[in-house]
């Protein structure tokens, strides 16, 4: 583990100073002893000329192993500084990969899901008792297709409700008109997945909405997804009507931010997050900000990367990359991590 490295780097360095520290003892207190013995050797006058030189001997000695030491220690505290530095940019260059990693599968398993949304929409537009419908908005035509939404809905258990609509923007059925009551008859001309499903060009295309809160659906937070009804269910016939369908977002995207493979120790230190093209929080594993947190994404251009923050925290980032003919919404995985102390 690189942060082994970096606690070994500073357990060495900590030992050497300790042990410097010691021979500097040492060699003062034989300075000391140098000192003192020359003092008894001038006063033994002739007899004691010998000894002196002895004494002066080891003086020098003492004096060269102090300065010794202190180079070492100047040498040491610059290397160990370094190594200290170098250990700790690979660590964060380690650990920002891996972060980096854990966002693009993050971003990648929704894409994937979405992915299938947009299947979904586009298949179920063609089912004939949703083009029956609007087609023809009897009673009996709107109560079947509600009816044909509820099987789908019990199959499909990530949406909310599904809803078809007429051209003016009026919602004709719902799958859960137990639950949601308030949906039929209500006017959703007003929304941005209507007037983009009602100007696709074909069936082929289909229209999403930002991560909001949807008030017919008791205030629930879904990503939308709407294609066009065309006539005979045909993928060039004539705009009759729009699907509707309601991904339960909170569930889901929760699901997918709490499961990112971290340690014990890094979940309580990590922040798994998803956000929007304007860097809107949309998803996060603390449930802090969704919906109203603009969250300070540093990409310089990069689709897939980390850095270091201010805080000494570690993000790593990446973009949606798309899946199939999903090209993705620009949304980002961003894994913010604080600083995880090395155990030496």
């Amino acid at each position: 583990m690189p942060e082994r490295i970096v606690a070994l780097s500073r357990a060495v360095s900590d030992l050497a100073t300790r042990k410097m520290d010691e021979i500097q003892a040492v060699t003062n207190t034989t300075k000391i002893l140098a000192l003192n013995a020359l003092i008894e050797a001038m006063r033994a006058g002739e007899a004691g000329r010998g000894f002196a030189v002895v004494a002066q001997e080891v003086k020098a000695i003492s004096e060269r192993i102090t300065g010794i030491g202190e180079e070492l220690r100047g040498q040491m505290a610059v290397q160990t500084e370094e190594l200290n530095t170098l250990g700790k940019r690979l660590v964060s260059q380690l650990r920002g990969g891996r972060l980096a990693d854990l966002a693009l599968n993050m971003i990648d398993i929704i894409d994937r899901n979405l992915y299938e949304r947009s299947c979904d929409v586009r298949w179920w537009a063609t089912d004939s008792a949703v083009v029956e419908c609007t087609a023809t908005p009897t009673a009996e035509h709107c109560q079947h297709a509600a009816r044909r939404l509820a099987v789908i809905l019990g199959a499909y258990t990530v949406y909310l409700d599904l809803w078809v609509v007429d051209t003016r923007g009026t919602v004709l059925a719902n799958g859960r008109p137990d639950r949601y009551r308030r949906a039929v008859g209500s006017s959703v001309a007003g929304e941005s997945w209507f007037r983009d499903a009602m100007a696709t060009r074909s069936g082929a295309d289909f229209a999403v909405a930002d991560i909001a809160v949807n008030d017919l659906l008791d205030r629930s937070t879904v990503a939308t997804y709407a294609t066009a009804i065309r006539e005979g269910g045909e993928e060039d016939g004539a705009v009759i009507g729009v699907l509707g369908i309601f991904f339960d977002w909170q569930a889901q995207s929760q699901a997918v931010v709490d499961s990112v493979r971290l340690t014990e120790e890094e979940r309580s230190k990590t922040r798994c997050l998803l956000v929007d093209r304007r860097h809107r929080v949309i998803a996060a594993s603390d449930r802090r900000g969704v919906l109203s947190e603009p969250f300070a994404l540093r990409t310089d251009g990069h689709t897939h990367g980390s850095y270091a923050d201010e805080t000494g925290s570690v993000i790593g980032f990446a973009r949606t990359p798309g899946y199939e003919t999903y090209r993705g919404l620009g949304w980002y995985g961003v894994i913010v991590q604080e600083s995880i102390p090395a155990h030496g």
